[in-house]
């Protein structure tokens, strides 16, 4: 099911406290209607910027593995 798109000036996005000023991060925000919407925030104020977005089970399976170190870099 498709979803409608979103009024991206009407969420509030947050970064992690681990990525720094460098202005190359990742932004999250909160649905109204439940899930979180990521975007990239080089993209923050442009028009047409692009999300994604993500049910509350898709990103809580993210955030899982995250935590379990599914996503770590490879060691060189």
């Amino acid at each position: 099911m498709e979803q409608p798109p979103l009024d991206l000036d009407s969420l509030h996005f947050f970064k992690s406290s681990f990525s720094g000023d460098q202005g190359a991060c990742v932004e999250t925000a909160f649905a109204p209607a439940g899930g979180v919407v990521v975007r990239d925030s080089k993209q923050n104020g442009l028009a047409g910027q692009q999300y994604f977005r993500f049910t509350s089970a898709e990103w809580q399976a993210f955030v899982d593995g995250a935590r379990s170190g599914e996503f770590d870099l490879p060691s060189a």
